[in-house]
């Protein structure tokens, strides 16, 4: 709000009108402390600022109070907020919740919500299940990819989460196509495979790049999701796909030393021999970094020991500039010992 293009900028003042002042004294007491308040009577509207203005730490918390909390009085309102906000975490909590409290739940309805709770009770509930056929029809398959298996490598790990269920999928189909795969990449990061499940089934790309042209895939190696890692190889995601610098998924996940996804990926046909734009292989990467687990795996899988970067270096050589000491010995060749 304060950036140089803004009228707040200009201004010098900000001007908050969607958030009431107890709720947010509370967000701003959160923004300087970390600590979530306890106050059960301003957690619905917590979720929502804290969802607007960009804090998912407070949005989570609040979102476990609620489901604590729901009693046939605020289930109608959780319900509201699972749809507004297409918060999965919430919604999960407050399904089953609904669909056994139905006819209970609804007279609780608040003023100028009811469209809203209609939407959640059809959502939620059983009877009201017309979307269940185009939901399968638009999901991705799901499957490990059966078809690495002339590489001699395994299959991917099978989602072990709930298949996604309609009203979610029927929620994020209204969204633009650009802000389904920005929630993709973002779950892949996250390590949020339901998340991920719902957002292919409506239709998000999972082939779709960040503006540096990572993809959810990229995301999700380097920050070690071993499921999420198996589900979008399952969902068709290019195990080879290069960003803007040429790094592949096996290379994020060579550098972050994730010794299980690099498996993974290796045993899915990723190229072993891609090179980014500087000559790194994923071998030199996780030589370069230190992270031996990484380096034997990739060793394992048949990556070459001399393999040089565009400047000449092997993965020995990087080891020893930065005084990974511990790989010496594990990308020494017999020649190299002799």
């Amino acid at each position: 709000m304060l950036s140089d293009d803004s009228p707040e900028a200009s201004s010098g003042r900000i001007s908050i009108s969607d958030v009431g002042g107890p709720v947010l004294r509370q967000l701003v007491a959160y923004m300087y402390t970390l600590q979530a308040p306890q106050l059960p009577d301003v957690t619905p509207q917590l979720v929502a600022a804290a969802d607007r203005y960009g804090l998912p730490a407070l949005k989570a918390v609040c979102e476990q109070q609620l489901a604590a909390q729901h009693s046939v009085g605020t289930a109608a309102a959780a319900a509201v907020l699972a749809v507004r906000r297409t918060s999965d975490s919430l919604r999960q909590a407050v399904a089953d919740f609904v669909k056994t409290h139905l006819f209970h739940v609804m007279p609780h309805t608040v003023r100028g919500q009811h469209q809203d709770v209609t939407d959640a009770s059809h959502q939620h509930s059983d009877p009201f299940a017309e979307t269940s056929t185009a939901a399968a029809a638009a999901a991705p398959t799901t499957l490990p990819r059966s078809d690495r298996s002339h590489h001699g490598g395994t299959t991917s790990p099978a989602c072990h989460t709930p298949t996604p269920d309609d009203a979610a999928v029927s929620l994020l189909r209204n969204l633009s196509a650009e802000e389904k795969d920005r929630r993709l990449i973002l779950a892949a990061k996250n390590g949020a495979v339901q998340q991920m499940q719902a957002l292919l089934a409506a239709g998000a790309d999972v082939g779709a790049e960040d503006s540096d042209k990572n993809t959810a895939l990229h995301w999700a190696a380097w920050e070690g999701h071993l499921q999420a890692v198996g589900c979008l190889l399952g969902a068709g995601a290019d195990v080879d796909a290069g960003n803007w610098v040429g790094n592949t998924p096996l290379h994020w996940a060579a550098w972050g030393g994730r010794e299980a996804v690099v498996r993974l990926l290796a045993s899915s046909a990723a190229d072993l021999d891609a090179r980014n734009r500087d000559g790194m292989r994923p071998l030199h990467e996780a030589a370069k970094h230190g992270h031996a687990a990484a380096v034997a795996a990739l060793l394992d899988a048949g990556a070459d020991r001399r393999a040089a970067t565009g400047e000449g270096y092997t993965p020995l050589d990087l080891a020893r500039q930065h005084n990974h000491d511990n790989l010496i010995d594990i990308l020494s060749s017999p020649t190299d010992i002799s």
